[in-house]
C-alpha cells in the first residue's frame, strides 16, 4: 500500500506524486549497493544517506504494516545498515562508548513505550446542536495500542541509525574529511537546481515527482523565490546551502597552496547562493561564522558550538518558566523587516499554545497521529502549526523525549568541549571543528524550525566517535579487565591484589 503525506496543498499544483516517486523510492537500495561497491566506505556510507535526502521525492511514502512509513529519510537508513551487516560483511557496533550516549539512546528509543502506554485514550471532536440536545461526533483521533509501541520503537531506531553508524565508521580524520566534502559537492550540484528555481519559480519537485510539497506562497520572499528542489520547505534547503558553505570554508582553510585559491572561490560562490536563498537565519548564520571558521582557532569553534548545544537544550526551560523575552526579539525584528518580526511572532504565538497543550502531559507526550496539536474541539480542525522540532518532540514524547534526543546531540559538542578544556595542548582535527559548528547551529535551528535531517545525525555520530577517541576513558574497562585492576591477577598477585 502506497501512502502520501501532505500538509499544505496548493490548487496549482497536483496533490499526488507521480510513479517516478515511487520508483526512485523503490530503487534507491540499489543505488546504495552500487555506491558500496564503487567506492570506499565512508564514502558510500554519506552518500547513500545525503543522497536520498537530496534527491528522492518528499512526503511519498510506502506505508507497510506495523511498521513506520518507508520514505526519502527512513529507506536510506535501514538500506545501508543492511548493506554493511550482510554485504559488506562488517561487523557494526551500534553501542557507543560514552555511557552517558548509551543511556540517552536506550531513553530516545524506549520513550516509545510509555507514551504508547499514556495514550490510549481517543480523542472525540463533537457538536452540540441548540435545537437538539444530542452530542454529533464529527471525528476522532484514535488511542494508541500495545501493538503501535513496535512501529514507534522502530521509527526511532531508524531515525538515529546514521547517529550510530557514523559513530563507528565516519569517526576518523578521513571520515570527517569525507563529510564535509560530501556537504561541499552536494552544495555545489544542488546550485545548479537552486538557481533555476529562483531565476523561474520552484517547479522541480512538479516537473520531476508530479506535485509541490509545500505551500507555494512561502516560497515567494522579497520579490523572488526561495528555492526548495526536492526537500520539505524552503528553509531546509538554505540551512543545507549553509552547512555546505562552512564545509568549503573548513576545507579551503587547510587546502594546499595550488587547491586554495579554487576552494575560496567555491565559498565565495556558495555565500551569493545562501544570499539568494533570502532565509534571514541562514544569512546570519553565514555571515557571522564563516569568518570564524576560516580564521578562528578550532578551540574557539568547539566552544562556540559548546554555547550553542547550551542554549539549545536550556531553551524550553527558560520558554516554560517564561524567562525569554520573546516578544521584545520580536520587536527588534520588526525594526529590520515586518516580514520576519510577522514570522517569528507567529512561530511564538504557537509555541505559547503548544507548550500550554504539551504541559497537560509533561512527562511522556500525547503520542504520534497529530494529538499533541491544537484542534477546534467541534470540527478537528487543526488550529496551530508547530515549527520548532523542539516543539514537536516535546509535545510527542514529552520531557524524556526531549532531553534524550536533545540530548544526544549535544553530548558530543559537550565532550569535545571538555576535551579541549582538559587538554589544552592537544592536536586536534582540523575536521572535527567545522562540523561542531554545522551541529550546534543546527540546534539552535531546530528552535524555530523542524530541520532535523539524517545529516544532523551522520555529524553528531561522527563528532561523538571522534570524541570517544579523543577520550577512551569514557569506555567502561571490559568485565575481565574491570576485575584484574580491582582483584589484581590471581596467578602474580602484584599491583591490584591484596595488600595483607
Amino acid at each position: 500500500m502506497i501512502k502520501t503525506r501532505f500538509d499544505e496543498r496548493t490548487p496549482e499544483s497536483p496533490t499526488m506524486p507521480n510513479g517516478l516517486a515511487y520508483l526512485m523510492l523503490a530503487i534507491w537500495p540499489f543505488v546504495c549497493l552500487y555506491l558500496f561497491r564503487r567506492f570506499k566506505l565512508e564514502r558510500a556510507l554519506i552518500w547513500s544517506i545525503l543522497g536520498g535526502y537530496l534527491l528522492l521525492p518528499p512526503l511519498a511514502e510506502f506505508n507497510l504494516p506495523l511498521v513506520p512509513g518507508m520514505d526519502k529519510v527512513t529507506i536510506p537508513n535501514v538500506t545501508v545498515l543492511l548493506i554493511l551487516i550482510f554485504a559488506m560483511k562488517q561487523k557494526v557496533n551500534l553501542w557507543p562508548e560514552s555511557r552517558v550516549a548509551q543511556w540517552l539512546v536506550v531513553g530516545l528509543i524506549l520513550c516509545a513505550i510509555p507514551t504508547t502506554l499514556t495514550n490510549g485514550d481517543p480523542i472525540i471532536f463533537e457538536i452540540l446542536r441548540d435545537a437538539d440536545p444530542i452530542l454529533f461526533q464529527v471525528d476522532a483521533l484514535p488511542g494508541q495500542g500495545v501493538r503501535d509501541i513496535g512501529s514507534v520503537l522502530i521509527g526511532q531506531i531508524l531515525m538515529i541509525v546514521p547517529f550510530l553508524l557514523a559513530r563507528q565508521f565516519l569517526a576518523s580524520e578521513e571520515g570527517l574529511r569525507e563529510i564535509l566534502l560530501a556537504l561541499m559537492v552536494g552544495g555545489l550540484i544542488y546550485s545548479i537546481p537552486s538557481l533555476i528555481e529562483i531565476r523561474l519559480s520552484p517547479q522541480i519537485n512538479t516537473w520531476v515527482y508530479g506535485f509541490f510539497q509545500h505551500s507555494f506562497a512561502q516560497t515567494m520572499r522579497g520579490g523572488g523565490f526561495r528555492p526548495i528542489v526536492f526537500l520539505p520547505h524552503s528553509l531546509w534547503l538554505a540551512l543545507f546551502v549553509f552547512c555546505a558553505l562552512v564545509a568549503t570554508a573548513a576545507l579551503a582553510r587547510v587546502a594546499d597552496a595550488p587547491d586554495k585559491k579554487r576552494m575560496y572561490l567555491f565559498a565565495a560562490y556558495i555565500f551569493v547562493l545562501l544570499i539568494l536563498c533570502k532565509s534571514a537565519a541562514s544569512i546570519l548564520y553565514g555571515i557571522v561564522l564563516t569568518p570564524l571558521v576560516l580564521f578562528a582557532s578550532f578551540r574557539t569553534l568547539i566552544r562556540v558550538s559548546m554555547v550553542f548545544a547550551v542554549i539549545a537544550v536550556v531553551y524550553p526551560m527558560l520558554r516554560k518558566f517564561e524567562l525569554v523575552p520573546i516578544w521584545e526579539l520580536v520587536d527588534y525584528a520588526g525594526a529590520y523587516s515586518a516580514d520576519r518580526a510577522h514570522s517569528l511572532g507567529f512561530r511564538f504565538y504557537n509555541e505559547e499554545n503548544l507548550l500550554a497543550r504539551a504541559a497537560e502531559k509533561p512527562w511522556f507526550g500525547w503520542g504520534g497521529w497529530g494529538r499533541s496539536l491544537i484542534r477546534d474541539p467541534e470540527t478537528g480542525v487543526i488550529t496551530s502549526i508547530p515549527d520548532g522540532r523542539w516543539i514537536i518532540v516535546f509535545g510527542t514524547f514529552g520531557w524524556l523525549g526531549y532531553v534524550c534526543e536533545f540530548g544526544l546531540l549535544a553530548l558530543p559538542l559537550v565532550l569535545m568541549w571538555w576535551f579541549v578544556r582538559r587538554n589544552a595542548d592537544a592536536p586536534l582535527s582540523p575536521y572535527v571543528a567545522p562540523l561542531c559548528v554545522i551541529l550546534g547551529v543546527t540546534m539552535i535551528d531546530m528552535l524555530l524550525n523542524a530541520t532535523l535531517t539524517p545529516m544532523t545525525w551522520l555529524c553528531a555520530g561522527a563528532v561523538l566517535g571522534h570524541a570517544e577517541k579523543c577520550m577512551p576513558r569514557l569506555a567502561r574497562p571490559p568485565r575481565h579487565d574491570l576485575r584484574k585492576a580491582v582483584m589484581g591477577h590471581k596467578d602474580t598477585g602484584r599491583a591490584g591484589g591484596s595488600v595483607l
